[in-house]
């Protein structure tokens, strides 16, 4: 699917871009039994029954919360600079959290974030997940991989996540202190597989694939309460924006002669529908916040925020308060229970087994090659 261009003004014109509420799935002359239907896939040595990334936000994502991904199918990921990384105990700010008044919500965020991370703290969270059994992922923002990684890579973590706003294949930084980020210089001497991004157009994309990297973030995890695009004017519609790293993928992938780069969609989903739709536009998996956050497991309550939400001096998210709703159940039950709406909210990836079904496809990579069509009103 191409997007094309629209004249803006005199001598100015733009690309058309898609959100995922623009396009719809387009079944095939077959439909499948879902019970036949794979939803596995496979990053660097790491296999996976769901294709989710669940995102490294304090709000839903604990060490055992990350277990508890884990055991459901999926990839639960740590923000290393997060409250467990900063508090010896970051319990009792949960609840503090979870009854914020959202109007005065930002400045005690800023508050509760300045403490500093303790190196001691990143060992230790990465020891207690993998106690849990899960594969141990762990994020970092691009400013302070360089500072951090020491003590994340002596912890003996098996996935890095370097995931900000927007990433380039080379942070550049003013500050002598804080010397710039080559990412493929660093990425050839891990022994882990990384993944990196957000990035939401295919120049950047193929650039982050070209460092060495095992998968690439596509979207600035935009939801609701997301604000990069009123902060900074970045955003691309998502169904675009996955659209143009899948064909980076490809692109990189004859360039190369074989190496596969995962692409995770990251922002613009807020029903079972758009993680289907995510998928056939080319996603590898999807990465999920506020939709875990509605699970009886996450730390802050129903509670959601982004990572950049707390951010000293430019937040780009807003805190929502949790609902009446919550909790729904258990993540478990989130993610692959019975649904007991039909709201879209709730078994969210059998809901995706059955729209891959009823498409007439087996498994992820097949499904990829569905047909979509741009809706008439849009």
């Amino acid at each position: 699917m191409m997007s094309d261009s629209v004249e803006i003004g005199l001598g100015r014109s733009a690309r058309r871009g898609f959100s995922l509420a623009d396009v719809a799935i387009v079944p095939s002359r077959r439909t499948r039994d879902a019970n036949v239907v794979s939803l596995t896939w496979q990053i660097d040595a790491y296999r996976f029954d769901l294709p989710l990334v669940a995102q490294p936000s304090d709000a839903t994502m604990s060490p055992a919360s990350v277990g508890e991904v884990g055991r459901a199918g999926g990839l639960g990921v740590l923000d290393a600079e997060g409250l467990w990384t900063r508090y010896d105990d970051p319990t009792p700010l949960f609840v503090e959290l979870a009854g914020l008044d959202p109007l005065a919500a930002t400045t005690e965020l800023q508050r509760i974030y300045a403490e500093p991370v303790q190196d001691e703290l990143i060992g230790r969270r990465i020891k207690e997940i993998r106690d849990t059994g899960a594969v141990t992922a762990v994020r970092v923002s691009p400013q302070h991989t360089l500072r951090y990684a020491p003590a994340i890579l002596s912890a003996g973590v098996d996935l890095l996540v370097i995931q900000g706003t927007i990433v380039s294949a080379e942070h550049v930084s003013a500050s002598a202190a804080q010397p710039p980020l080559n990412l493929k210089t660093f990425i050839a001497d891990l022994d882990v597989p990384v993944i990196v991004g957000g990035c939401i157009n295919y120049q950047t994309a193929l650039h982050l694939m070209r460092t060495g990297a095992a998968g690439v973030i596509v979207g600035t995890a935009a939801d609701d309460w997301s604000t990069t695009g009123s902060v900074l004017g970045i955003e691309v519609p998502m169904a675009t924006a996955i659209v143009d790293a899948a064909s980076a993928r490809r692109d990189y992938l004859d360039e190369t002669g074989g190496r596969y780069v995962h692409v995770i969609a990251a922002g613009g989903m807020q029903t079972s529908g758009d993680i289907a739709k995510a998928l056939a536009c080319g996603a590898d998996a999807v990465m999920l916040g506020e939709m875990l956050a509605m699970s009886s497991d996450v730390p802050a309550r129903g509670a959601w925020w982004h990572a950049s939400a707390s951010h000293p001096n430019l937040p780009r998210g807003r805190y929502s308060g949790p609902s009446e709703d919550w909790p729904v159940g258990s993540l478990a039950d989130v993610l692959n229970g019975a649904a007991t709406n039909p709201d879209g909210v709730l078994n969210l990836f059998g809901a995706l087994r059955r729209a891959i079904a009823k498409a007439g496809y087996s498994d992820l990579k097949e499904f990829q090659r569905v047909e979509l069509v741009v809706r008439p009103d849009r």
